[in-house]
């Protein structure tokens, strides 16, 4: 496991670099969500999971559902940082016949748990998880992380209301908090505050960290469950298209592909940062 914020930051950024250049050979992808949760992935698959590329279906590892299954490229890139993959398929993303399609596949790619895309599956998906390991007093935990447009889907709301009553303690679940989604900011287009709020009054547990500081992250994931018998919520504060300026915080970056000259200067800043 690795615990240095600093070389988490390293690692994040390599995600961004590695996932913006598959989206840019592909013509297609979620440039701007992609960027948004590489530090999440990060601190996630470096720094807590119990997972071995080994042995992907190993019986007690942890979970960890993407249920934002349109940022597929970040998710990629991890699992070939960390050994599930090679990293000379990521060229193949989003080609015909290629395991590394637009949405992850569990049918396909080990270190992937749940086919996920339509959006407000992943964390109904985690719940059932979660409840299965309770039942046969397994001590592995799932994670699962969501986009905050993505909560404008009731079924979210009903998989926190059974998570809650099930007293799902083994369960965390992570918002990537950017405040953008297609088409302009998630709270024009279906307000989704006063989120804290709303998911302690569903029975979870809440904390709030800035998405992009790793130590704040783990801080956060390695204290769930945050109260016994509660579910846990992590409510990842972050900017969609991080790390690149001209893409930062640009609701149009959605789904944009980066152009030849976008990607050579994406990739300069990318660079810069690690220095």
């Amino acid at each position: 496991m690795i615990r240095d914020p600093e070389q988490l930051s390293l690692l994040a950024n390599q995600i961004r670099q590695r996932g913006l250049t598959m989206i840019h050979q592909a013509g297609l992808g979620h440039s701007g969500g992609d960027l948004s949760a590489a530090d999440i992935l990060a601190a996630l698959y470096f720094g807590l999971l119990r997972v071995d590329p080994a042995r992907p279906d190993h019986p007690c590892r942890d979970r960890f559902v993407l249920s934002k299954g349109h940022c597929a490229a970040s998710l990629y890139a991890t699992l070939a940082m960390a050994g599930f993959i090679a990293a000379e398929e990521l060229e193949t993303f989003a080609a015909p016949e290629s395991r590394l399609s637009g949405h992850p596949n569990r049918r396909y790619l080990p270190g992937v748990e749940a086919n996920t895309g339509p959006l407000g599956h992943g964390l109904p998906i985690a719940v059932g998880a979660a409840l299965a390991a309770k039942m046969d007093g397994a001590a592995w935990r799932t994670y699962v992380l969501t986009g905050d447009g993505e909560l404008q889907e009731g079924s979210n709301w009903e998989a926190a209301m059974a998570a809650a009553h099930y007293r799902l303690d083994n369960l965390t679940l992570i918002v990537d908090r950017n405040h953008l989604q297609q088409g302009g900011a998630t709270n024009d287009i279906m307000g989704v505050d006063p989120l804290e709020q709303k998911w302690r009054a569903f029975g979870w547990s809440v904390c709030s960290v800035d998405g992009h500081d790793h130590a704040s992250l783990l801080d956060a994931l390695d204290g769930a469950p945050l109260k016994a018998g509660k579910p846990c919520c992590v409510i990842a504060e972050t900017h969609k298209g991080q790390g690149v300026s001209f893409i930062r915080d640009q609701a149009g970056w959605h789904h944009r592909v980066p152009t030849d000259a976008e990607l050579s200067a994406a990739l300069a800043e990318l660079r810069e940062a690690r220095t």
